[in-house]
């Protein structure tokens, strides 16, 4: 016989207890609802609770990426840098989750396995690998989008007689990596933040580099109580102008002034203005730098020019030069010091897409071309299985035996990247189809959470109690993403924007490249429609509500 299991009865199930589940966990909860968090580790934070890594810093600036919903919570946190590394941004974590006594509501521990839709009941049955069961007439996946670490695997891995380790899961210990030979695996974001830093430390460095990045400097400094009671005492208006902004950060204009109807002289001013103060707004100086190659050139050769007068060398100069795609086409890096690192003696350079990794020895790594690095310490700072991973990790599963697996066959389909047809109930903040890491994706995230309550109020006063996407709708918004990008130069870069970063996953560009402030001005417009292209419907009556 089969164990009894106790099932918990709550309103709304919230996976995840990041930025995002703890906002949801908040705000859902704040509206009357009974409210459980379910999280895989063992403490709060999400992605920031996760990567621990030396170096590892928002490239937000730390107003930005920050809660908008309390102002007292704006004025009384005092942030230390223009970019706040990743113990201070877990600190805010922690003291919003404390302040507003949200633990109480958080199930540490509790990986989500499976969670299954039942039409009679109109409930969805969460399990966790644990255990634990609970029974909801909501399910809020707040899973994150880079939240997912690719495992890395080469021949012989296990052979290796150092440690290795992965940047997203960095021992909360720390790791002391003095007079060692370390191998870093990896230039993305992670990798060159936390290069730097290893250089430092390590008695020797090796980077294992397959593909150039860009990357623009994060300017980053201690904020003065000058600057901080400057931006307190506009807080509101900044929040405002996030908000109507394309990217989500609201402190960096846009020319509406292409790249190519300037002269030289103005456009290399104007470069180097953004160069010396925007860091990731570098991106935005001009609006047509993601959409026309020659305009975006005219940025990536001024980059590029950056990059080369910050390297001794000339043919490490150009090994370091991003030639492949388009500037900003993948997620750009902004770093403190990374080019400068490779002018040390101590630092080396591994071409692997020249010589390719080949095995994991005992006492290091050996490419392709029999090549032998002596290491102590192997880092992946290999990445993410991205926007999706984390999504269908867990076996989710919809009307008539549909999996969301199943269902994403082809690549993510979904309604404004909130829900998903056949699959009722079942809300992803910030998720694929919108704009989430195209934008500042905490502002993302407490749009999508405040739209989601604004939907349960609704439903409860016209007498709803499920609520789906409908198919037609979701082709549709399908559709309206990839038009969009193909506006774009996203599509010219292999980046996990477009779903390269997992071997087999399907290529499809998976953000909405329309912007923050486009995308909100259609979630007004399907408000103000009576929440087209949803169907709300009760389980009692099993016909469509009145909306």
């Amino acid at each position: 016989m089969d164990p009894v299991v106790d099932v918990t009865e709550v309103d709304v199930v919230v996976v995840g207890a990041g930025f995002a589940g703890l906002r949801a966990l908040h705000t859902l909860r704040g509206a009357g609802h009974s409210v459980v968090v379910l999280e895989a580790g063992d403490d709060i934070g999400g992605v920031w609770q996760w990567n621990r890594y030396p170096g590892a810093r928002c490239d937000v600036e730390s107003y930005d990426y920050s809660y908008g919903f309390s102002s007292e919570l704006e004025q009384e946190w005092r942030w230390s840098e223009r970019y706040a590394t990743q113990p201070e941004i877990l600190r805010y974590i922690h003291h919003v989750a404390d302040r507003f006594d949200l633990r109480r509501d958080v199930r540490l521990g509790q990986r989500m396995v499976d969670s299954t839709w039942d039409d009679a009941s109109a409930r969805w049955s969460v399990s966790t690998e644990s255990g634990g069961a609970w029974r909801s007439r909501f399910l809020v996946m707040a899973t994150g989008q880079l939240s997912t670490t690719k495992t890395p695997s080469l021949p012989g891995q296990d052979d290796f007689r150092g440690q290795v380790l992965l940047t997203a899961q960095w021992p909360r210990e720390g790791v002391d990596l003095s007079g060692k030979r370390v191998g870093v695996i990896g230039t993305g974001s992670s990798g060159m933040q936390l290069i730097p830093v290893v250089a430092q430390e390590a008695a020797h460095l090796t980077v294992f580099q397959r593909t150039p990045n860009f990357s623009v400097p994060a300017t980053n400094g201690p904020i003065s109580d000058e600057r901080d009671a400057e931006v307190k005492a506009s807080y509101a208006e900044r929040r405002e102008a996030s908000r109507n902004s394309p990217s989500g950060l609201g402190t960096i204009p846009i020319s509406r002034t292409s790249a190519l109807e300037v002269s030289d002289a103005e456009r290399r001013e104007r470069y180097e203005d953004y160069w010396a103060t925007a860091g990731f707004g570098f991106a935005l100086v001009y609006y047509d730098i993601l959409r026309d190659r020659a305009a975006n050139d005219t940025a990536a050769d001024f980059i590029r020019e950056k990059i080369a007068a910050k390297i001794d060398d000339p043919v490490l100069r150009e090994k370091l030069m991003p030639r492949d795609f388009p500037f900003a086409a993948k997620r750009p890096s902004v770093d403190s010091g990374y080019f400068e690192t490779f002018n040390r003696d101590d630092v080396t350079l591994a071409d692997i897409r020249e010589d390719p990794l080949q095995a994991m020895t005992p006492t290091g790594l050996r490419t392709a071309s029999g090549a032998e690095h002596d290491l102590d310490v192997v880092v992946f700072a290999t990445g993410f299985d991205a926007l999706t991973g984390s999504l269908l990790r867990p076996t989710i599963t919809g009307r008539g035996g549909l999996t969301l697996k199943e269902k994403w066959s082809a690549g993510p389909v979904t309604q404004l990247g909130l829900c998903v047809h056949d699959f009722p109930n079942l809300f992803i903040v910030a998720g694929p189809g919108s704009p989430s890491l195209l934008s500042n994706v905490l502002l993302s995230t407490e749009q999508h959470v405040d739209w989601i309550a604004a939907l349960l109020a609704h439903l409860e006063s016209v007498g709803a109690d499920v609520v789906e996407a409908t198919e037609a709708a979701e082709q549709a918004w399908v559709a309206h993403v990839n038009e969009r990008a193909q506006e774009t130069l996203y599509p010219l870069a292999t980046s996990y924007y477009n779903g390269d970063e997992v071997e087999g996953k399907p290529r499809v560009f998976m953000p909405y490249p329309g912007g923050v402030r486009a995308y909100r001005r259609i979630l007004e417009r399907v408000v103000d429609e009576g929440y087209s292209g949803f169907e709300l419907s009760s389980s009692r009556e099993r016909e469509p509500a009145q909306a």
